[in-house]
């Protein structure tokens, strides 16, 4: 809402956002949430009260965030330390000076660092491989930092997650590609989702990039066609979700929307009907649960009871719809208990044989070529 920094939630806010509405899962997102001054007391409150956490990151920070963890352990566990340390020159993932700076110890023992936990995920925004996703954010050497970033969150015992957004023209072969790569890296998990027209995308689109939103975006029919293989993708590739979203997303059945069980809370307040739409905001999470005209918005039956709803597939709307079992068929729940707690694919193999690397680090960035890559590392 502001490019202010000092527009912001408070730690207290946040915190009690998570008490108020007792969501069991809370993402952290931004901008980019690394740059929040309470993120590490923020992951720790909430690990405190027993949520699983997501920092949804663009990962240009990570390293930094991964290092000052190193040096608090120190103290505590020196020879471990020192093992990584070695571990990580050695893997080109972090420099001497970074090696120094780590064995001096932390800059302020009393402040948490963010350490590996099997309650948060790193969950690391990746919509291609090199060149497409420097060119989707809008700067070279964003994809080389982020693989940096996983490499050394897997070293160091980091539980990683990925997101991917799918748009008109992303080519679903190169994400199944991009996949192998990640799984051969051993990321623990993906999330993907349907790229959908909302109103704050559509304006930044049209005013910021001269862009016309319905080049990129996707309509209904154009979302199922992208998912055909994504029942096939369930089998090679751990996905984080429900079969039956990813069902709805290949257009093998349908699903009504749940916005109030995946709420946003922002510095206006709980917003109103949901993630990607903007009607009101509210004091409470009750309040958002009680004023909020639900039978207005979503897709029943094929029609859209608001216009700005009839393209939308996003999981913050209708994962929770599949995961809450409330248009459920017969064996949906043994279906889900299986895809989440049975056996996951092994990685495919086939990692390196891809060309992950296609971009800047190349000689073909979609900017200035190989003159970007001294900026690749900004962490």
């Amino acid at each position: 809402y502001s490019t202010s920094l000092k527009d912001m939630m408070t730690l207290e806010d946040c915190l009690g956002a998570a008490e108020e509405c007792n969501a069991p899962m809370v993402s952290i997102c931004g901008g980019e949430p690394l740059i929040y001054p309470h993120i590490e007391a923020l992951v720790k409150g909430l690990l405190e009260q027993n949520r699983i956490v997501y920092i949804c990151t663009n990962a240009m920070f990570m390293r930094k965030k991964m290092r000052e963890w190193l040096a608090s352990r120190l103290s505590i566990q020196p020879e471990f330390v020192e093992e990584k340390i070695s571990e990580l020159l050695t893997a080109g993932l972090i420099g001497e000076k970074d090696s120094i700076e780590i064995r001096k110890g932390p800059k302020d023992p009393a402040k948490p660092t963010i350490g590996p936990s099997t309650w948060m995920y790193w969950n690391v925004h990746l919509d291609g491989l090199e060149r497409i996703h420097d060119l989707i954010v809008e700067r070279e050497g964003v994809f080389k930092e982020c693989i940096l970033a996983i490499k050394m969150a897997k070293i160091l015992g980091y539980q990683v997650a990925t997101n991917t957004t799918i748009y008109k023209e992303t080519d679903m072969q190169e994400v199944e590609q991009m996949f192998d790569y990640l799984s051969d890296l051993g990321v623990d998990g993906h999330t993907i989702s349907p790229g959908y027209e909302y109103d704050a995308a559509k304006k930044d689109m049209i005013k910021r990039l001269n862009l016309q939103p319905e080049n990129f975006f996707l309509t209904r029919k154009m979302t199922i066609e992208k998912f055909q293989k994504i029942e096939e993708w369930m089998q090679r590739y751990t996905l984080f979700g429900t079969p039956v979203y990813f069902e709805f997303l290949a257009g093998k059945r349908d699903l009504t929307c749940s916005a109030w069980a995946i709420p946003t809370r922002n510095i206006r307040g709980w917003k109103g009907p949901c993630y990607l739409m903007t009607d009101a905001h509210y004091a409470s999470y009750a309040e958002l649960l009680e004023k909020t005209e639900w039978d207005r918005y979503g897709v029943v039956d094929g029609v859209a009871r608001d216009s700005r709803c009839e393209n939308c597939m996003v999981h913050c709307g209708y994962e929770p719809t599949a995961s809450l079992g409330l248009q459920a068929q017969r064996g949906d729940t043994w279906k889900t208990i299986k895809f989440n707690f049975g056996a996951k694919p092994k990685p495919t193999g086939r990692g390196s044989e891809v060309l992950a690397f296609n971009g800047v680090s190349s000689g073909n960035g979609h900017l200035t070529g190989k003159s970007a890559e001294a900026s690749a590392q900004a962490s």
